[in-house]
């Protein structure tokens, strides 16, 4: 392949990159892996780098992998909804609801709803080049994303001092969702310190889009009430970093490490009234260890432990309390620190995760590898903060994997990976109506196909 084409494929993949990627919601809104070859492996493989898009999982491996290049694409499909249960504190007096200021479904509540949107092209692409014979640089791009909702219809009632009104929506104010997209590019240097150690860093630079309808009502809630809802698409970015170290430290049992730094972007100003800290959605740090183990010549063992420190970011670790504790709600938007944008502004309430994945690969012959694995984490929502995790319903927690790499010749290979994830809840009261109850419902599939080149 010449260097133009290259070149060529490597602008159509990034540019294609800025296509909505927003849906990857598997572990909180991280995604359960990344490139082809590991996914099969359930998202693991730090220690086991086999393609160019091992710089975004440990940097360190770029210097076993030679000179490459992967593009892909995976259709992702993503199944959530809620279900708002019926209750009877929802009175017409509000004699038995303290408090019951929201309710969704009108009086009486009770309403289910699917959200909309359930397929999304994600496509991927890395270069890796050899300085020599220790060291390599190169490029990845990837993305995140997950709070992709859209939920059409409904109803919500509102206890205006004992006057009760219903307007249309989720949360009464039409057609209500959000959807965050992000892109991030990658470019990394690798060393190797022994035949079998390495050391890697990268810089990233990340981009993300966000924008959210149908909040209307709580305007009264927000500090910035005209920066809180319908303002089309609003974008930020920011500058962080990801260390990675890789070391054989016995006969075929490799272990590595990385380390991503939390990613300060910049505020999201359309949508100030909304996160707290006047509009601030940073990116949380990861930390990720693993270890692999060659069982045979043909086969290998993966096990890697994933943190995501969600609760290091406000706008995502805040809980919902604070909109009823340190916020007073009125006709012209909120006062108090609580408020909805404030300096301590209610969230989504996630917690760490922690997830746990194991893989297996074996070689059938020289042409053919196959994977399998399966992932487990608790989801990061507490079953207290499930009215606004309607936006974001993060509840995944198991997934299970396959995948394959076909050797087309010496030079070009097939990659495909499959995943499932089994249908996950968390149920919890209505903050604003302890009466109700409200359960979150998602379930998964993904299907990944890239093709690599080796120079």
């Amino acid at each position: 392949m010449s260097r133009q084409t290259r070149g060529l494929i490597a602008g159509l993949f990034s540019m294609g990159l800025l296509l909505p990627i927003s849906a990857i919601a598997t572990n909180g809104y991280f995604s359960h892996g990344y490139g082809t070859k590991n996914k099969g492996l359930a998202g693991g493989g730090i220690a086991l780098p086999q393609d160019a898009m091992i710089a975004a999982t440990n940097p360190a491996g770029m210097a076993f992998v030679g000179d490459r290049m992967e593009a892909g694409v995976a259709l992702f499909s993503p199944m959530r909804s809620y279900n708002a249960s019926t209750t009877a504190t929802s009175s017409s007096d509000g004699a038995a609801c303290s408090p019951c200021t929201f309710t969704l479904g009108g009086q009486g509540g009770g309403q289910a709803i699917d959200s909309e949107n359930e397929q999304f092209l994600i496509p991927h692409f890395a270069y890796n080049h050899l300085l020599d014979n220790q060291s390599t640089i190169g490029v990845s791009v990837y993305g995140n994303g997950g709070m992709n909702t859209e939920y059409e219809g409904g109803t919500a009632q509102y206890d205006g001092g004992g006057t009760y009104t219903s307007s249309a929506g989720t949360f009464g104010g039409g057609t209500a969702g959000v959807n965050l997209e992000q892109l991030f590019i990658n470019a990394s240097f690798a060393s190797k310190f022994t035949e079998n150690g390495s050391w890697g860093v990268g810089a990233i630079y990340a981009f993300q889009r966000f924008e959210a309808k149908g909040l209307g009502p709580f305007k009264g809630y927000s500090a910035a009430p005209t920066k809180l809802t319908d303002n089309g698409e609003d974008d930020s970015s920011g500058l962080g970093f990801k260390f990675g170290f890789q070391g054989e430290v016995a006969s075929g049992i490799t272990m590595a490490a990385s380390y991503q730094t939390k990613i300060d972007m910049d505020e999201f100003d359309k949508y100030s009234g909304l996160f707290a800290e006047g509009g601030d959605f940073d990116i949380p740090a990861t930390l990720t260890i693993g270890a692999a183990w060659a069982s045979s010549d043909k086969s290998v063992f993966t096990f890697d432990i994933q943190k995501i420190y969600y609760s290091d970011v406000p706008a995502i670790a805040n809980p919902i309390a604070p909109l009823t504790s340190q916020c007073t709600a009125g006709p012209t938007g909120g006062t108090g620190a609580g408020c909805l944008g404030g300096a301590s502004g209610a969230g989504f309430g996630w917690q760490d995760m922690t997830i746990y994945k194991l893989g297996y690969q074996w070689n059938s012959s020289p042409d053919w590898q196959w994977r399998i694995g399966f992932s487990t984490g608790d989801q990061p929502i507490p079953s207290s903060e499930v009215l606004f995790n309607i936006l974001a319903p993060a509840v995944m927690e198991e997934h299970i994997t396959l995948g394959f790499t076909h050797n087309m010749s010496n030079t070009s290979e097939l990659n495909f990976s499959a995943m499932y994830a089994p249908k996950a809840s968390i149920s919890g009261a209505n903050a604003f109506n302890p009466g109700q109850n409200i359960e979150l419902e998602m379930s998964q599939y993904e299907l990944e196909a890239s093709w690599g080149w080796k120079f």
